[in-house]
């Protein structure tokens, strides 16, 4: 009996320091309230990550932001990133476009209901003098600024509607910020034009706000070469790097390219153009996109308006020569031709 009253003692003890443990590891455990603190500190840490997130995908971008991937659709004529030219080098200005594609980027992320300056061939009237004009090379009426008065449109000082102090240049893209059916039309620029202008009705054309800008096509007037550009997940891929040839400042018909960003306006599946200073049509250039004036991103022209397409010619990647238009390999034009469309891609040119 004594026997078992020890073990019945032993086996009190031992359910004794098993409730012990219990209530030790129950208060072991984290209270409703460290719970709640735990889960606080977790949520702020979450918080303050996805403000950085925020506050990071709202700052501007910049050059260093691009990354650029080559992944060719037209692979003909092909030029490499640095090139050999007679007894120098070429290259694709990948840091200068970076830096025009952060701030194409840059204004796409704002709400813009976009306009285009538009004028050509006067098709809107031309443009009144402004005040302090100057008569360039070719005899034609520019402003302080060097933009002709010829395809450009009036852009006056906020309020003042009497005589235009600059011109802007047909192509040009801009902000609406006022109703197109005014008379008066108040405008931002973001390519070509800087600041707020009143601009007649006449010379705008609106786009609208959901025009998305993912084609862009970049001319180097220094290097002679273009390539295709197209935004997809947040990167810019190159489809296209060809040799091209730009405009020559020639009086009084050839044209320099001019350097800007413009908005591509429409196509011509042949560009005919007459013989200079006449009206006689002397030849064709297939595959046209203007984008600014009469510029156009245009095939191997002809010397003759019934003859056959012409592929390629040697003079493409050399020395400007053109009477403003670029210059390329007839089916790199017909490649750009068909991958971009008007209202809704830009030409960059830079030098």
């Amino acid at each position: 009996m004594k026997y078992l009253r020890s073990i019945s003692r032993a086996n009190s003890f031992m359910v004794f320091i098993i409730a012990l443990a219990l209530l030790y590891s129950c208060d072991r455990k984290a209270s409703p309230q460290t719970v709640d603190k735990e889960k606080i500190k977790i949520d702020s840490i979450a918080q303050v990550k996805k403000a950085e997130e925020e506050k990071e995908k709202m700052r501007p971008r910049t050059a260093a932001d691009i990354t650029l991937t080559k992944e060719l659709i037209y692979d003909k004529y092909t030029l490499e990133d640095r090139y050999k030219y007679k007894d120098t080098f070429r290259v694709f200005q990948w840091d200068k476009i970076k830096e025009r594609l952060a701030y194409i980027e840059n204004f796409q992320r704002e709400h813009n209901n976009y306009g285009l300056v538009a004028n050509y061939k006067h098709k809107n009237g031309e443009a009144p003098t402004v005040a302090n004009f100057k008569r360039n090379a070719y005899k034609r009426v520019s402003d302080t600024l060097g933009t002709e008065r010829y395809q450009s449109a009036p852009l006056y000082k906020v309020g003042e509607t009497k005589v235009p102090t600059i011109y802007g240049r047909d192509g040009s893209l801009v902000k609406l910020l006022s109703s197109d059916t005014l008379n008066m039309v108040r405008i931002k620029g973001l390519t070509n034009i800087e600041g707020e202008w009143d601009i007649p009705k006449r010379y705008i054309k609106a786009i609208g706000d959901t025009a998305s800008f993912k084609h862009i096509v970049v001319v180097d007037v220094t290097n002679q070469n273009i390539c295709a550009l197209e935004h997809k997940d947040n990167n810019w891929i190159i489809r296209s790097m060809n040799p091209s040839t730009t405009g020559k400042h020639n009086p009084p018909y050839g044209m320099e390219t001019p350097v800007g960003i413009y908005l591509l306006q429409e196509q011509k599946p042949k560009m005919f153009y007459y013989a200079d200073g006449t009206t006689n049509i002397a030849g064709y250039a297939p595959w046209a996109s203007r984008f600014t004036n009469g510029a156009y991103i245009h095939g191997v022209p002809t010397n003759d308006p019934k003859a056959k397409i012409i592929e390629y010619s040697w003079t493409l990647g050399t020395t400007p020569r053109s009477h403003m238009c670029v210059r390329n390999a007839s089916s790199h034009a017909k490649f750009v031709y068909d991958w971009i469309k008007p209202f809704s891609s830009l030409v960059i040119v830079i030098n």
